[in-house]
């Protein structure tokens, strides 16, 4: 990916980060109690309540409109409590109202299709935990013995997908790559079930290196 398309793919995931954090998350943790999301292949959806985005939309109930225009518009087009989770995590890059949605879809099916097949490799390493989309960083994550598993579509470290094993205590050798233990780059090129294999395989090294 060059640095226009990796422009445009961080772009598209910080807003939806801030979808899910704003439209999903915000509003089932005032209903709910809780920001837990889950991964779809399509998107990423509320545990608790029946919000979710699926490719480019946002669809809550039976009701669905084009992630486009501004925050406010949308909010407005909705008939959800929609702000941040305030009082669950520190908020630090809440979307304004007046955010202009750029959403590629190119780069969106990218995210919905990382995020997914590390739920699913989540869910193969580790049968006996749940993974959980979470929105302060738009992970899917899971932790097994003081180990969090996990894949993330990018943040300030790496701005492309990668996967992760973040021990608590700091870990020596070859695997551990990483200020937080260890990562792999994913290749955006590769569909989900070989995206899965290899994450479940890095997964099940860490698993061993811990």
């Amino acid at each position: 990916m060059d640095n226009q398309g990796t422009e445009v793919y961080v772009t598209t995931r910080r807003q939806l980060r801030g979808i899910a954090e704003s439209f999903i998350a915000g509003p089932q943790y005032r209903s709910a109690g809780t920001i837990r999301l889950a991964v779809r292949l399509d998107g990423f959806t509320g545990v608790s309540i029946p919000v979710s985005v699926r490719g480019t939309e946002l669809v809550w109930g039976e009701d669905a409109t084009a992630l486009t225009g501004t925050v406010g518009a949308l909010a407005a087009a909705t008939d959800l409590d929609v702000g941040p989770p305030d009082g669950a995590y520190a908020i630090a890059d809440a979307l304004s109202a007046d955010a202009v949605l750029d959403i590629d879809p190119a780069a969106a099916e990218l995210i919905h299709r990382s995020l997914y097949a590390g739920g699913y490799a989540l869910t193969s390493a580790l049968p006996e935990q749940h993974p959980v989309l979470w929105p302060e960083h738009f992970d899917v994550a899971a932790t097994d013995d003081e180990v969090n598993y996990g894949v993330s579509p990018g943040d300030d470290f790496h701005p492309l997908p990668y996967a992760y094993v973040g021990p608590w205590t700091s870990r020596i050798g070859v695997f551990w790559n990483a200020p937080f233990g260890a990562f792999m780059a994913l290749d955006p090129s590769h569909h989900v079930d070989r995206l899965a294999a290899e994450i479940g395989e890095f997964f099940e090294r860490g698993r061993a290196e811990s």
